[in-house]
């Protein structure tokens, strides 16, 4: 009994031997990685969701803010690698629009209710507008619009706004 123990030993010792002589492989760059990779959508099902708008940050391209029909409304701060949800607590989870001020990359509109004519649509409750990168948020009006497909920020003026 013991020839086959130690005949298994002998063997694994012998397997394991190159392995632990190995140097260890470089870990590759996580941002060369990612580089070239292209967004795409990866579930869970074959269309996952939509993105009723897109905005991004025109002296920061690595910051974008995206509304989506029916999650709120997210931020990335590197170029999509990573999101943080921005409108979990305010009363609409249904995204139509979303723009940055062009003049104060700081200042997030939201319009909410998607503009898509389907049955999965839901109402929105107005315009909000942001001044702190959306850490707070208030309605600024436009409560029984119900959907808002598009936001424009005058860039020579940004009280001129246009939903």
């Amino acid at each position: 009994m013991r020839a086959p123990v130690a005949s298994r030993l002998l063997c694994l010792a012998l397997v394991a031997a190159p392995l632990a002589a190995a140097p260890a492989a470089e870990k590759p760059d996580p941002a060369e990685v990612f580089a070239a990779l292209p967004l795409r959508e990866i579930g869970p099902a074959l269309a996952s969701g939509r993105v009723a708008d897109l905005a991004v940050d025109a002296e920061r391209p690595w910051r974008w803010l995206v509304g989506v029909a029916s999650g709120g409304v997210w931020s990335t701060e590197n170029a999509g690698a990573s999101w943080t949800p921005l409108f979990d607590r305010e009363g609409s989870f249904s995204i139509g629009a979303v723009a940055v001020d062009p003049n104060d990359p700081l200042v997030y509109w939201v319009g909410t209710g998607e503009n898509n004519g389907q049955r999965s649509v839901a109402y929105g409750d107005g315009v909000y507008k942001s001044i702190d990168g959306g850490r707070s948020w208030k309605n600024v009006g436009l409560g029984d619009s119900q959907h808002v497909g598009k936001i424009l920020v005058d860039p020579r003026d940004s009280d001129v706004v246009w939903v």
